[in-house]
């Protein structure tokens, strides 16, 4: 099991907190996600044989999110 934080833009309220989270524990292989709308990130846990960062990545941006380095 692996453990990424991931800063985020465009979160600004509760329901996008919730939107990210229900989107990315959604994916097969992630088993918690969990977004911090005043630090502006997710930590995510993940099994990297079945998904990898860059598909997590993807999953955030197509929910309507911004992933910053």
């Amino acid at each position: 099991m692996e453990r990424v934080e991931i800063r985020v833009e465009g979160m600004t309220c509760g329901g996008c907190v919730n939107s990210i989270q229900n989107a990315l524990t959604n994916c097969e292989g992630v088993t918690s996600a969990a977004a911090d709308l005043d630090g502006s990130m997710v930590t995510i846990e993940f099994d990297s044989g079945i998904i990898q960062k860059e598909a997590i990545e993807k999953v955030i941006t197509d929910a309507g999110f911004s992933v910053t380095a």
